[in-house]
């Protein structure tokens, strides 16, 4: 009898779990392993920072001196000196260049005379022809470059003498240097230096007139 009782108290027990709250057990474990199977990896990272990037005991500072060197290397390389020849290099002594508006007003200036030359001629024809001065004396050159390469030279000669300019090649020494310079001239006026000029002009032929003292 006592045996009896014993087994249906503890049938009893049994019953007192009811099923579902067995099943939403089950639901709750389910959830928490899965959250420590996905995110078990994770927390000890941020944990203990493992795969964090650490610093460097060994590092040390640049010292002043590296960081100079660096700053040096970093630096564009200085620009080439320019040459010491260029278009109005080395004129020699007692010859200046004449300013483009400079030759032009000397032009014009030729000009006038010459028409009233022209003029007092036809008034009176007994009178002497005389020819028009240039101004200031001297003759006019037109420079078109001044290099130190003889070939390169020789070869803007030829350029000109292809597209009728007569040219020559003056060739003198500056500051120990060789330098060669292509010019066209003498001209007796500033009208012809001028016409010349303007003649180079047309052929994309730049040249600064100078003038050469008497």
């Amino acid at each position: 009898m006592a045996k009896r009782n014993s087994q249906a108290s503890r049938n009893g027990d049994r019953r007192q779990t009811p099923a579902w709250a067995m099943v939403l057990l089950g639901v709750v474990l389910g959830v928490v392993g899965s959250a420590l199977v996905l995110y078990g990896g994770k927390i000890p990272t941020l944990r203990g920072g493992k795969n964090l990037p650490q610093p460097n005991p060994e590092a040390v500072a640049p010292k002043e001196s590296e960081k100079s060197l660096a700053e040096e290397a970093a630096k564009p390389p200085p620009a080439p000196p320019k040459s010491n020849y260029d278009f109005y290099t080395a004129l020699p002594e007692k010859e200046v260049v004449i300013p483009d508006a400079e030759l032009s007003a000397k032009a014009k200036a030729e000009q006038q005379r010459a028409k009233q030359q022209a003029q007092t001629n036809a008034e009176n024809p007994a009178a002497p022809t005389t020819t028009t001065p240039s101004s200031g004396g001297g003759r006019y050159m037109l420079q078109v470059t001044a290099t130190s390469d003889a070939a390169a030279a020789e070869a803007l000669k030829a350029k000109l003498a292809m597209l009728g300019f007569s040219a020559k090649v003056y060739t003198s020494n500056v500051d120990g240097k060789t330098l060669h310079r292509v010019r066209l001239g003498p001209f007796a006026t500033a009208s012809e230096t001028e016409l010349s000029k303007r003649a180079l002009a047309e052929n994309s032929i730049n040249a600064i007139p100078v003038k050469e003292a008497n």
